[in-house]
């Protein structure tokens, strides 16, 4: 089973790169985050035709918007809420094999990180705490589940192109990488990509828009993940960073895909 996860920042707009990337990795399922159009406006009917006839859409308008686009058939699929919130950040759908697979979209949490004075932070924390305490209590470690999706959170210091000058940039404090730590820690989560990619290696998902050339600057986040409940890590065959997506045009995102293959 081939799984890709990818921040698209709005699937209409880049509905051509969606695609290509169909075309070049044919994965079996694909789940994007940051979709930014309501469920009646979804592009359904060419990613159906190029056989990815299970959908699972997920999304509001302008904002946000997760979705799972599969080859193959669910068993079921639901959504989850946050903090209060119906923002359209979590979708859950069981895949053939027992595989319960979670596209997810963790808020970024604005420029300033102090949960008292910056309300966008405050609701990266709390729901980073609502999901690790709903995962510790109605999910388990031995249950096959595989997390993906951008969760704006860059936790090793190989994950940022500079882990001091970063260490109080949103994505990468010690606040965030210790909540998703806490996070991963709930169900003993595995970090696929970082299992095939030593942590003292750089490894970057997204660069910056305001970069006037992002490949010669480098500076680079890992804010894409894909994990796995400790059942399927032996699972994992391998994994790839679509890192030249970073220039796909006409309007590249400014994540890239990851991809991960599990045998199931």
């Amino acid at each position: 089973m081939r799984i890709a996860t990818w921040n698209i920042n709005s699937v209409r707009m880049r509905l051509d790169l969606l695609f290509r990337l169909m075309e070049e990795e044919a994965p079996d399922v694909i789940c994007l985050q940051e979709t930014k159009v309501v469920d009646a406006d979804f592009p359904l009917a060419p990613i159906v035709e190029r056989g990815y006839a299970h959908t699972h859409i997920h999304g509001m308008k302008g904002y946000n918007g997760v979705a799972i686009l599969s080859r193959l058939p669910f068993e079921s699929q639901d959504v989850q809420h946050w903090c209060g919130k119906q923002d359209c950040r979590h979708a859950l759908a069981h895949l053939p094999g027992g595989v319960e697979l979670h596209s997810v979209y963790i808020p970024a949490g604005g420029d300033i990180p102090d949960p008292v004075v910056n309300e966008k932070f405050a609701h990266k924390l709390q729901f980073l705490d609502e999901m690790t305490d709903w995962l510790r209590t109605q999910r388990s470690p031995d249950r096959r589940m595989v997390l993906v999706g951008d969760l704006n959170i860059a936790p090793l210091e190989q994950d940022v192109w500079s882990h001091k000058e970063l260490l109080s940039v949103v994505s990468h404090t010690p606040i965030e990488v210790e909540k998703l730590a806490a996070m991963q820690a709930s169900v003993g989560w595995v970090d696929a990509m970082r299992h095939f990619v030593p942590p003292d290696e750089k490894l970057y998902t997204w660069w910056s828009y305001r970069a006037k050339d992002w490949a010669a600057s480098n500076r680079g986040r890992r804010l894409d993940h894909v994990w796995v409940t400790p059942p399927l890590k032996d699972a994992l065959r391998g994994q790839k960073v679509l890192r030249d997506a970073r220039s796909w045009e006409p309007k590249p995102s400014d994540h890239v895909p990851v991809i991960v293959d599990l045998d199931v």
